[in-house]
């Protein structure tokens, strides 16, 4: 199993610091360095040359897509995760160009991350067991030229490991009701735990379907609450 080397970009101390967190609960990634500026985080880069970038967009001398193209117009061996709270269709756009390998919405939630470095480590092992191309190898490689099937246009998208397409639909159930939900109240309405009520919630927010907020409420310890997105007319 190859150990991914990882620099985190991150201006925000405090995100940093619990990116580097998360990270260290990952046993095949090592964190070779956290650079807090673009200045830094190119220095970094050229002494370092990590496997995987994590970065943010904005920083106070410049934005996180110049670097992602300034790393590609130099053939830098560096891949690169963005971690932001961009959410303009265009900053998504740019960073597809730019060729990043995922693009990740603020506030980081561990298994999301965990998720995205767990795909990277087998496309890096892909890659190194790889002889010559065969074009479904090419295809597994580049999930956006998934070949088409004979499946009709409007079924259902494969789920990851780990979603079981029935308790994601009593989850669904649960969450259309009015109000925000958190993931102890909807595992309690399932009969799950809250641990598994969350690893569903955070697919539906990573499917669009629902948002999630962090509130800190009464006693001060953080929890994030789920609401259901209100389709556009």
């Amino acid at each position: 199993m190859k150990t991914i080397r990882l620099l985190i970009v991150e201006d925000d101390r405090q995100i940093a610091e619990i990116q580097r967190r998360f990270i260290e609960r990952i046993d095949f990634v090592e964190l070779c360095g956290i650079a807090h500026s673009l200045a830094d985080a190119r220095d970094q880069l050229d002494v370092l040359q990590p496997d995987l970038v994590l970065l943010d967009v904005y920083f106070p001398d410049g934005n996180g897509l110049e670097l992602l193209r300034e790393l590609r117009a130099g053939d830098s061996p560096s891949d690169v995760i963005l971690i932001t709270a961009a959410r303009e269709v265009e900053t998504l756009r740019s960073a597809l160009r730019g060729g990043v390998f995922d693009y990740i919405l603020k506030p980081l939630v561990f298994e999301r991350l965990q998720a995205a470095l767990q795909r990277y480590q087998q496309h890096l092992d892909t890659l190194d067991s790889l002889g010559d191309l065969a074009q479904r190898e090419v295809d597994a490689l580049l999930p956006r030229n998934t070949p088409e099937t004979d499946a009709p246009a409007a079924s259902a998208p494969r789920l990851p490991k780990g979603i079981d397409p029935l308790t994601l639909d009593k989850i669904r159930d649960v969450v259309r009701a009015p109000g925000d939900w958190s993931a102890d109240a909807v595992g309690q309405q399932i009969g799950a735990s809250r641990t598994t009520a969350r690893r569903y919630l955070e697919y539906l927010v990573t499917a669009g379907e629902l948002t999630a907020e962090v509130s800190y409420g009464t006693v001060g310890r953080p929890e994030r609450r789920y609401r259901s997105v209100t389709p556009a007319h």
